[in-house]
């Protein structure tokens, strides 16, 4: 079960990509079908069997989308949050053979391309949370124990309300 948190960006980023496929890219493809479809026999169409697709596509996202922004919460910076680890917090940590990683904690539908965004329930996030630089975390994987210290917390200021 996913936490149905977000940040303010990653909300407007949700909202805008539901804006551009309803407002912009399902006209479009709407407009192929149709032009393909007015071509005749659909069977052999491959215009019309691609395009069809497509609009399943956009339409199953649109209503992922709808879902998920109503059942979201934002969850927006604030000063008490400083010096801690909480959701939206940048964190830099550094392990025994001196890996050092620069992560985001941020909710479940943020995370996808991006590598240095993880997930508030993922394990290093719930290892994470409520720390404070200097702290030493233990992390219960799949894949084993591992310690990761932590150097460096921060906020992005512009997440503030």
């Amino acid at each position: 079960m996913k936490t149905p948190l977000v940040t303010r960006k990653g909300y407007q980023k949700l909202r805008d990509e539901l804006e551009t496929l309803w407002r912009e890219e399902r006209p479009e493809i709407t407009r192929k079908v149709t032009w393909a479809a007015s071509l005749g026999d659909r069977s052999e169409n491959a215009d019309y069997q691609y395009n069809k697709k497509k609009l399943r596509e956009i339409d199953r996202r649109v209503r992922y989308l709808r879902k998920c922004l109503e059942n979201l919460k934002v969850v927006d910076y604030t000063p008490q949050q400083e010096g801690k680890v909480f959701f939206g917090a940048w964190v830099e940590i550094e392990n025994d053979d001196a890996k050092v990683m620069t992560l985001r904690l941020v909710g479940y539908d943020e995370i996808f391309g991006r590598k240095d965004y993880i997930s508030i329930d993922s394990p290093m996030a719930r290892a994470l949370v409520g720390k404070v630089e200097d702290d030493d975390v233990t992390v219960k994987t799949e894949a084993g124990t591992f310690t990761w210290w932590i150097n460096r917390i921060w906020y992005d200021p512009t997440d503030k309300i």
